[in-house]
């Protein structure tokens, strides 16, 4: 995994450089620290999902470019079999299975989202990001934090919400829970 994350970093460096962007500039647009960005850049910090697609967004390119280094070209449809979709494991606490990377101007990035037990006892570490996302629990159960509340969720339940508030997941009862997430 640590290969495909200096993998991941390259290109978004390349991307920086082709585009004249400078890192500051950069780091202002995802509302990080520039030591953050550069981390990112060099593949030593891990990036979320949704930091990813802002990345993606800025530069104009599709995710998917991003996590494999092909140009999406999928134009009316595109399928992922099951357990096949790009793997991305951008933070400790989330695993994220891409179902869409080929299609090319998506307006949205789906994800199956794998959120392992935590046995430390402390809270996940929440962020945010612009848009919108909606999750559909899949397996197990997980507790939302998000701005200031906490939601149980079960498996068929779903939620819809504002991003930009801070969030994070948590897996419940020992056991990981699997998510569809779908973020706008």
């Amino acid at each position: 995994m640590q290969e495909k994350m200096k993998e991941i970093a390259a290109r978004i460096r390349e991307l920086r450089t082709l585009s004249k962007v400078s890192i500051q500039e950069m780091s202002d647009y995802l509302k990080t620290s520039p030591e953050i960005y550069e981390q990112y850049e060099r593949g030593t910090c891990d990036i979320s999902a949704s930091v990813l697609l802002e990345i993606a967004h800025r530069f104009d390119v599709d995710m998917g470019l991003l996590l494999t280094g092909e140009e999406t070209r999928m134009h009316v449809f595109t399928v992922t079999r099951k357990g096949k979709g790009i793997s991305v494991e951008r933070r400790k606490q989330y695993k994220y299975e891409n179902l869409a990377e080929k299609f090319i101007h998506k307006k949205a990035e789906p994800f199956i989202v794998t959120v392992e037990p935590k046995t430390d006892g402390k809270k996940p570490s929440k962020n945010s990001h612009p848009g919108q996302e909606f999750n559909y629990i899949l397996e197990g159960s997980i507790k939302l934090y998000i701005h200031n509340n906490e939601v149980i969720l079960e498996e068929g339940d779903s939620i819809f919400f504002d991003s930009n508030y801070e969030h994070a997941m948590e897996a419940l009862n020992g056991k990981a829970a699997k998510f569809l997430a779908i973020i706008m």
